[in-house]
């Protein structure tokens, strides 16, 4: 049998993850602040606090300078790899909304790095579809609607160079990927996590950060 080695993340310890973890900046923290009191219904969208500092570093680590996101939301993730590139490094951020992604825009120039940031308003697969086809993306963070997460790994991989990173979030989906009857986002993320296992161009590591964080190289 299988023996785990999870520890139950209570609020007390939560704290302490992120008081040993890069702190938010001003910046960062005032657009996650404004999400949460602003748009109480859909902050859920926010990526968890501990994952920007963790994004920042993945940046740092592959010393990448061309990244692709596939949902922006308000920008906050956006945010925190922006400020990791190199001064002549670009992010292609996509989402379909003016509305949420306003706070990003308003963000990125308090920073300073709205000039690496390059939003795409329209749907995902055809930002995607239109990007060069051959291997430069050096990482890519996805996390937008969850039925297209498969359409969106085909499109990305083979633009990836090698040695490139996909980090995928939200690929627990709060627990739900392990019923068999799932339906519905669940179901998608389920699928996509089995069509990852399986795709012999990446070597693809799922680790239980937030709601269940995918970690995918190019071979």
């Amino acid at each position: 049998m299988t023996e785990s080695k999870w520890v139950p993340i209570t609020d007390e310890l939560y704290r302490y993850v992120l008081a040993h973890n890069p702190p938010l900046d001003p910046v960062q923290r005032e657009l996650v602040d404004a999400t949460r009191a602003r748009l109480p219904e859909v902050a859920v969208k926010l990526s968890a606090e501990e994952q920007g500092p963790l994004l920042a570093f993945l940046v740092r680590l592959t010393g990448a300078r061309h990244i692709v996101e596939v949902g922006t939301f308000t920008g906050f993730s956006a945010l925190c790899m922006a400020q990791a590139l190199p001064a002549d490094g670009t992010l292609i951020t996509c989402d379909i909304s003016e509305e949420w992604t306003a706070y990003g825009r308003e963000a990125w120039a308090k920073a300073g790095v709205a000039d690496r940031v390059d939003l795409r308003i329209a749907p995902a697969l055809d930002t995607l579809r239109a990007l060069p086809e051959e291997p430069h993306i050096d990482l890519v963070y996805l996390d937008a609607d969850k039925v297209n997460y498969i359409g969106y790994w085909e499109e990305l991989v083979p633009r990836m160079r090698p040695g490139g990173l996909i980090v995928a979030d939200n690929t627990l989906f709060s627990g739900r990927v392990v019923d068999p009857e799932a339906t519905g986002d669940p179901a998608a993320i389920r699928a996509f996590n089995d069509h990852v296992a399986a795709d012999a161009r990446t070597d693809t590591v799922l680790l239980t950060v937030a709601d269940g964080v995918t970690l995918a190289r190019r071979r």
